[in-house]
């Protein structure tokens, strides 16, 4: 494996002239905004977290204020960022934090890592940004760069391969003398996975380690990382109702952990009988119209969605707390799954 002795020096040298310096979660020690921006920033992109970022900041300034509301209020606002078992696990850790630890954050790197949603690299990263702790992160950009720089072969999410990858990281810090040389460290493993060693068309040119990278000399770029071992994607398939009474629609909240664990969709059923029988049960319709069938796709399975339009003539009253009759106009008040939004968005603008 290829050794770099001024790796650290390099990076950090590199990041305070090239990197980024103005994203909203920045230039602060922070902890509560710099685990908020942690949390959301696992598999989603910056451009699509930022919004996200600056909505919840303004409902929840601190980690009191976010554990002091309804889990509900938490997965509304949540809604559309995908991967819902973070924000269950958010406002868990947030009550954890409150109750527990006085509103303020652990400041060790093993004490943050036992909070509900954090694991190794975020504590890392937790611990670095906030207070300066001597601590390596290898989030999935990070794992990018050592693999492509020092010629890692095999899959970074096998367990042998991300071990070699956790001791050379934890080889590479800075030393802790200073703590913003591990605060840019840090932050410039990142920028550069995120904005130079991408993963399509890496920008080698512009890289502080191109001469050295053994991706680059060998022109292996597309080779590392090793991409995941390809699986079949299954397809699953369900009906789901779209049960209207004038303005109202029915939803349905899901059980808490599955998929949209936690979140308010429509009522699903396994075949268009059963669904009629659903809707007959809310006061609708047993004969219910086709609308424009369409595909969800998951990590692992790709799910194809039959929505069924049904009519009721008055809107009952909910069963119970699991059931309620959401106005289209106040859909934004409920943490519903992204392409049922998108379903009732079309179902409010034919209206």
């Amino acid at each position: 494996m290829l050794q770099l002795t001024d790796f650290s020096t390099r990076l950090i040298a590199w990041q305070r002239v090239h990197g980024r310096h103005d994203l909203p979660w920045q230039n602060t020690r922070d902890a509560y905004r710099i685990w908020l921006s942690e949390i959301m920033l696992q598999q989603t992109q910056v451009s699509t977290v930022i919004p996200y970022y600056a909505c919840f900041l303004d409902r929840f300034p601190d980690v009191n204020a976010l554990a002091a509301v309804p889990l509900d209020d938490v997965m509304a606002l949540w809604a559309g960022l995908g991967y819902y078992s973070r924000a269950r696990n958010l406002h868990r850790c947030a009550c954890v934090v409150s109750m527990q630890h006085g509103g303020e954050f652990p400041r060790s790197v093993d004490a943050l890592a036992e909070l509900p949603g954090i694991g190794r690299s975020t504590a890392a990263a937790i611990a670095s940004f906030a207070f300066g702790a001597r601590a390596t992160i290898l989030d999935g950009n990070v794992k990018r760069v050592l693999a492509r720089v020092f010629g890692i072969d095999g899959f970074p999410g096998e367990k042998r391969v991300e071990n070699t990858m956790w001791t050379l990281a934890e080889s590479l810090l800075p030393d802790a003398a200073h703590k913003d040389n591990v605060t840019a460290y840090t932050q410039g493993l990142m920028d550069l996975g995120a904005t130079l060693c991408v993963r399509g068309k890496p920008d080698c040119a512009r890289c502080p380690f191109a001469a050295d990278c053994v991706a680059h000399v060998t022109g292996r770029q597309k080779e590392l990382p090793a991409s995941r071992p390809k699986k079949t994607v299954p397809t699953r398939k369900t009906w789901m109702l779209v049960l209207q009474d004038g303005d109202s629609v029915l939803l349905e909240k899901r059980p808490p952990t599955g998929i949209w664990g936690g979140l308010w969709s429509l009522p699903e059923a396994a075949d268009e009988d059963v669904l009629a029988a659903v809707s007959h049960s809310f006061g609708g319709s047993a004969e219910l119209q086709r609308l424009m069938p369409f595909t969800h796709t998951f990590t692992h399975f790709k799910l194809d969605i039959e929505p069924r339009l049904g009519r009721a003539n008055g809107v009952p009253d909910a069963a119970d707390n699991q059931t309620v009759w959401a106005s289209l106009a106040n859909i934004d008040a409920y943490g519903v799954p992204a392409p049922v939004r998108k379903l009732l968005d079309a179902l409010r603008r034919a209206r």
